[in-house]
């Protein structure tokens, strides 16, 4: 259920964190020297402001290559590692690191996420990545996949992940002193999951997640809208937003959400700032919609996607610069859902908690 009709009311709101920014040269406004390693707390004080502007949901971008060179930065850590870091700093945003499913063993990936909810008490989202090039397939061994064998391999990756965190029953965990038993076998199932390249017994090595399953955010291109409960769409303008939208409501899509690149005016005007950076470096089109301008254009632009979409996933051109004005001249002005302390990711989606798959048979067993 969502409020499309009734305006930007419980438009859901989402930051992409990696980084300093969007754009390939944000590293120059940073603050920091070039090729420095971008430091914990400056991770730490993003999505703390984040999470205090009312943001639901920070994400974290990460690919099995290094740094291009010309992005100033020797390195970082891997995406669910910075996610589960915040983790226990946060208590309200949900967290969502991009794990890859060409080059991330489908076991591992289910593994990290459930202990990545645990950690959060019930904040974790997966954004399913897409990396299946020559180069990111090398980093394993492997070859680039094409456009259909990788959107099979998602769909395995993801039907793998989901019967693994269902491979416990929510009272599986019984902790019986009298008998000395900490779980109930019998509540612990075995998969036996095949895809087109893996094959998945089961079951996880911890307890099924506090959401029963981690939120799945699929972008478009991987037409897995069936399987996602949020789908990315990258458009570059409202109408096809607005047309790929009901192509994926009618797959059976819970929510979609448009991806929107984002300069605002600040200390100078938004196109003198992209001008500068584009200078420095070109900002590659990932096919998002693109703002540059100001904060009251940003809002009319939220209020008429809301028309058409349940929430937008944000990608601040230089995190230090527009984060702020989000904040201050954004955010209190859109009526936007917004998430509470103790509340799951999926409660402030406004998504159900589902049942676990074995949970009816282990009852009547």
């Amino acid at each position: 259920m969502t409020d499309r009709e009734s305006g930007p009311t419980g438009l859901r709101l989402a930051l992409e964190v990696d980084g300093d920014g969007a754009h390939p040269a944000a590293w120059r406004h940073s603050g920091r020297p070039p090729g420095a390693v971008l430091a914990p707390g400056a991770l730490r004080e993003v999505v703390a402001a984040a999470e205090n502007a009312g943001i639901g949901l920070v994400t974290f971008a990460d690919t099995p290559l290094p740094p291009d060179p010309g992005t100033g930065v020797a390195g970082r850590l891997e995406a669910g590692i910075r996610a589960s870091y915040v983790s226990p700093l946060t208590d309200r945003v949900g967290l969502a690191p991009t794990l890859h499913v060409a080059t991330t063993e489908p076991f591992h990936l289910a593994t990290q996420l459930a202990s990545l909810d645990h950690a959060s008490h019930g904040r974790a989202g997966w954004v399913v990545g897409t990396a299946a090039g020559a180069a990111e397939l090398a980093t394993i061994g492997g070859a680039a996949l094409p456009a259909a064998a990788l959107a099979r391999e998602a769909a395995d990756v993801i039907d793998a992940a989901r019967a693994l965190w269902d491979s416990w029953d929510d009272d599986a965990v019984i902790k019986d002193v009298a008998t000395g038993r900490f779980l109930d076998s019998g509540r612990v199932h075995h998969i036996d999951f095949e895809g087109a390249t893996f094959t998945v017994k089961g079951p996880l090595i911890t307890p099924r997640p506090p959401q029963g399953q981690i939120v799945v955010l699929a972008p478009d291109v991987l037409d897995a809208d069936a399987r996602a409960d949020v789908v990315l769409v990258a458009r570059p303008d409202r109408a096809a937003i607005a047309t790929r939208a009901v192509t994926a409501r009618e797959a059976g899509a819970p929510l979609v959400f448009a991806e929107v690149e984002v300069v605002l005016d600040a200390s100078a005007p938004a196109a003198d700032r992209l001008a500068e950076l584009n200078a420095a470096a070109d900002w590659p089109d990932a096919g998002r919609l693109r703002h540059v301008g100001s904060a009251e254009s940003l809002l009319d632009l939220l209020r008429d996607l809301s028309g058409a979409v349940d929430g937008v996933r944000l990608h601040p051109a230089v995190l230090a610069v527009d984060l702020p004005v989000l904040a201050e001249r954004v955010l209190p002005e859109l009526a936007a859902s917004r998430p509470r302390a103790g509340g799951t990711l999926r409660d402030t989606l406004g998504l159900p908690r589902p049942a676990g798959r074995f949970a009816a048979a282990t009852r009547n067993a």
